[in-house]
């Protein structure tokens, strides 16, 4: 993805700063039909770095397509989470999270 010019900043700030009811949605049309709509598409959670002792024939087999073989890692470990979670999207692991944290604090109390 390409930086963003000082124009485009100055853009940004100008209309972060504008309240919703100042913004003029008069040119676009409303979507009547949402069936096309998906749900956490631009979802993109925080990445950290980590450290892990794979196998070796595991590693050969990520790298086999070429580049983009953590990605593929992510990509397989998120599928298993949310199959062994239940979850059907990661915007609902928020959700579980918040519920978890309750449950944590009502055991405190």
């Amino acid at each position: 993805m390409k930086k963003l010019t000082k124009e485009q900043k100055r853009d940004i700030r100008a209309i972060a700063a504008k309240k919703d009811r100042d913004i003029d949605f008069s040119d676009v049309p409303p979507v009547l039909d949402w069936r096309g709509a998906e749900i956490g598409k631009f979802y993109r959670p925080v990445k950290k770095p980590v450290t892990m002792r794979l196998d070796s024939d595991v590693i050969q087999w990520l790298k086999a397509d070429g580049r983009g073989y953590q990605t593929k890692a992510n990509w397989l470990l998120r599928h298993a989470m949310l199959h062994f979670t239940g979850e059907s999207s990661p915007a609902n692991r928020r959700r579980v999270r918040r519920t978890a944290k309750a449950a944590q604090q009502k055991r405190k109390a």
